[in-house]
Formats: C-alpha cells, structure tokens, sequence
C-alpha cells in the first residue's frame, strides 16, 4: 500500500508499572478525570463512571450518553467476573416499512446493506436507537460504586463547559465529515464555521479555541445532580424526544423510560491454562471466543516472540470465525469500514478491573444533534439489516447486533489484563491478538501493544503491518493474499486499543502507539 510518511521515524509509548490504579483511554484529559477519581479513594467502577462521561465530551465524535455499549468487570473480592451489556435498542414505533429499499446498490456507510431511500437508516433522526451508556453507568455504580454519583460525573460537565480544544485532530475529522454534518443545522452549528466549514484555528497562531458544548454541560449537570434515571424520564427525557421527533425520528418517552441495562453472566473462555472473560449475546464477544477456540487448534506456542506460525493461526482463526459470524449472526459490516466507537480500561490498588467500549456506531453517529440537550446521537439503526427475512432484520423494540468486544483475561502466571479496542470489525482480530502475544508468548503489556499485528475481518485479503519479517508474510500469503500497511495517526489500518495489566500487586496501562492522546494515568 503506498504512502508518504517517513521510514525513519518510530513511536513508541512508555509503560510504567505501579502499585497506584491505572486508567488507560483513547483520550488524555477522559484518563486523567478518571485517574482523579481513583486517587480520591474511588473504585474501578467509579473511576469507569467518570471516564466514560469525560470520553463523551473529548471524543464527542465517538461516544457520549446517546451511545451503547458493553463492561466487562472483574471484581478482586469475589474473584468473579460480571458483564454489564447497555447496547442500543430499536423505537417501539420503529416500522420497517419507513425504511424502503432503494434498488440503487449497497449502503453510504459502514454495512455494506441494500441501499435505503434516503439512506434513513444510516443519517438523520431516523437512524437514532436508544441509547444505553447512561443506564450502563448507573447499573455499574449502582452495584459497585463507592463515591456518589454527581462527584464522578461533575467533572464532565465541567469540561463541557470549558468546550472541547480544537486542534488539528479536531480540525481533521471535522473536515473529513463536513458534507454530511451540514445536513443538521444544530450538527453544523457545533462543528462546522458559518454551518459548512470546518472548525479550525489558524496555522501559526497560540490562540485556543473551543466548541461551544454549554448545553451538553447542562444535560450532564441534570444527570449528574439526578442521577441515572434523570436521562431517561424528566426533563432530559422529554426535551430528547421532543428534538428527534421534531427532525423526523420515531424515539418516544416509553423507550426512554423503559430502557434498562442488564447484568449478565460473562462468556468464559478456557484459554491454554488461563480464562478470558467476554460479553454474550450479540457483540463481539461470541466471535472473539469462537475464534480463540479455533487458535488453539491453529498453532501451538514456542518460545519467545510470535512468529509466522503464529501470525499464520491469527489469519486461519479470524477467518473462519468471521464466516460463521456471517453466516449465524447476520452481521455484515464492510471491512474497510472504521466504526466511531472508543474503549478505556481502568485498574484500581486493589486489582479490581473494567474494560468498557461504547460508541455511536459510526463517525458522528446520526450526524444529528439535538439542539435542546446539545447530545450527538447514535445512529443504531444501521446495525440492523434493512433487508427481512434476515438473522438480524430491522425490528421495532430490539436489541441491536454489535461488534465490540471487551474483555478481562487471567494467563497462567497470575497476570491479569483487560483490554478492548475501537475499530468496528477490526476489534476483535486486535483484541485477539494481543489477548495470545500475552497468554501464547508472555509478552508484557507494552511488548504486547508496540508488537505488530494484521487485519483479518471477514474480507478477502489480509492486511498486514509493514513492520513484520518476511518469512511472516509469507506465511500469510499462504493463507490470503496480503496487503502491506503501516500504523499511522490517520487512518487507522489497524484497530485502536487500550489496556490495563495487573502483575502481582503492580498494575499498568498502554494505548494503541500511534493515537496521539490516547494515555495511561495513574492514580490512587
């Protein structure tokens, strides 16, 4: 695959090992509030709670309280793992036949679906699902959590008030989706300069500047003085609905106050002596372990760092575990396609863990703001196929099939991890691999992320890390033919994961190397 960027250039990132917890984010100022709380006598939970609000305002293209999502945690003192699942849920009102096939080809966006009229399913407020992480969080901390509630998600609204920086990321991704965000006036407003350019501050200048989030900040304040339920029923609830149906949606008050997160049992995995915990049902997690099972028939691990046999066994397992995710699952997403999701792992002092994913499905979600609450919204629709007769047909009223996979894993020596990525279908190859550089090879965690990985996601060819040796490559082009690519800032050829270790009593984190504020803090 050619490009322009230097050869001679390297990145790395430092891992440093601790007996204080660990918040590892995609974003740096979302670890540190979290961070923040650990240091404040918090849980894993609590600090959980408090990223994931914070990720909603820094990341507001990826997540924030309009999305939905997946923990899995680990709880020291009861030596047992719990799985929270808050994914989207259809309208009630949902009627597919609003949603008309096209005839014209396949979809704008992610999926690779018959094309909608008007792609209704993929833009706009007809694409909005309900939303979990908010019920997600309250379920979590109702469980688990020690601090109260409006300490841990205060600090969010805080930021919100302040606004976003923007910088060049900012500017990038803003400008890479400006067509489609001057569609929404309230969208537009936010993002773009005089509703179609994108927001930016001048080349040369020090001078900063901020998105306008004052009414994201207030909704945070009303759920953060109200709790959980504040967003689901009440003023936030109402002014919600209110936006969407006002720009063409079906979303009603009842799904709203309806809505509630589960906690389940965790899918266990037995992994060449160790465990891994995965969420069930439809997210990633039953692929992820289909996928580990069929690895440990692929190869069988040697000394020292992974080698073509190994990366040989990634391509064989991936690959067939991703055709029978098709053909059982109904999940169809284009592997070319990045999804807008984001995941943080935290680890507190005392070795309890959270690896949490939530997300807006695709960049920007719906595109659609409302205008009365200043939330981004999902686009949940598009996860269901539009075609019937389908596994995985739109539906009023039903859960939507997702490709997040977080997970907490536990090898042979005692290490314990947890680890999750962003990247629609290219997580669960990159939660895998890293999961086997860990368990099959005892790298530690910062081995493990700076090592290189591929791409097997259910298309016809393998993308593989410039970086890998040659004898590596072709051992994968013995299996598909191989496209060469390198891990860059923009775009992501690979997933974007984030991590934490817990070693005896000293814990660690890492993100993915080439995310510019994607960190690890530590704190408590």
């Amino acid at each position: 695959m050619e490009d322009n960027f230097s050869n001679s250039q390297t990145t790395r990132k430092t891992v440093i090992a601790t007996k204080a917890g660990v918040v590892a984010a995609q974003h740096r100022r979302a670890a540190e509030v979290g961070a923040a709380v650990l240091e404040a006598g918090g849980d894993a939970v609590d600090a959980a709670v408090a990223t994931s609000f914070a990720l909603g305002v820094v990341e507001p293209w990826m997540s924030g309280p309009a999305a939905g999502g997946a923990m899995v945690l680990w709880r020291a003192n009861e030596a047992k793992a719990h799985v929270i699942n808050f994914g989207c849920r259809s309208p009630r009102e949902l009627n597919s036949a609003d949603y008309p096939l096209s005839g014209t080809g396949k979809s704008s966006d992610l999926f690779p679906w018959p094309s909608v009229v008007d792609d209704r399913n993929v833009m706009g407020a007809t694409a909005v699902a309900v939303p979990g992480v908010v019920s997600g969080m309250g379920l979590a901390h109702e469980h688990f959590g020690r601090m109260p509630w409006h300490e841990l998600v205060t600090p969010a609204a805080k930021l919100a008030d302040v606004g976003l920086l923007v910088d060049w990321y900012t500017t990038l991704v803003t400008a890479a989706n400006a067509r489609v965000l001057a569609k929404d006036p309230d969208t537009a407003a936010l993002f773009l300069e005089e509703g179609h350019w994108p927001i930016a501050g001048d080349w040369t200048s020090v001078n900063q500047r901020h998105l306008n989030q004052k009414a994201f900040a207030q909704t945070l304040m009303q759920i953060a003085e109200g709790g959980a339920q504040a967003f689901y029923k009440g003023d936030i609830a109402q002014a919600l609905v209110r936006d969407v149906r006002a720009k063409g949606g079906c979303l009603s008050v009842d799904d709203l106050a309806s809505y509630s997160a589960e906690m389940v049992e965790p899918l266990t995995i037995n992994y060449r002596g160790g465990r891994v915990f995965a969420t069930p049902g439809l997210t990633g997690g039953p692929t992820f372990g289909k996928a580990l099972d069929l690895l440990a028939q692929a190869f069988t691990p040697g000394k020292g760092a992974p080698d073509a046999a190994t990366y040989a066994g990634f391509a064989h397992a991936l690959d067939a575990a991703f055709k029978l995710r098709f053909e059982q699952m109904g999940d169809h997403e284009s592997p070319k396609a990045p999804g807008c999701t984001t995941h943080f792992s935290v680890v507190d002092r005392h070795g309890n863990m959270c690896s949490v994913t939530q997300t807006l499905l695709s960049i920007f979600g719906s595109r659609v703001v409302s205008p009365s609450t200043g939330l981004l919204l999902n686009n949940g629709i598009m996860w269901f196929d539009p075609e019937p007769g389908k596994p995985n047909s739109l539906a009023p009223n039903k859960r939507c099939l997702a490709n997040y996979s977080p997970v907490i894993g536990e090898d042979t020596r005692g290490r314990r991890f947890a680890i999750g990525a962003s990247g629609g279908r290219k997580i669960l190859g990159t939660v895998m691999q890293l999961t086997s550089f860990m368990m099959d090879h005892g790298l530690t965690l910062e081995e493990a992320f700076h090592q290189p990985r591929i791409d097997v996601s259910g298309g016809p060819r393998i993308v593989a890390d410039k970086d890998l040796a040659p004898d590596v490559m072709q051992a994968l082009g013995g299996v598909l033919p191989v496209v060469a690519a390198r891990r860059t800032a923009y775009p992501f050829a690979f997933a974007c994961p984030a991590g934490v270790m817990r070693d005896g009593e000293l814990n660690m984190g890492c993100t993915e190397i080439m995310s510019a504020y994607g960190d690890a803090v530590s704190g408590g």
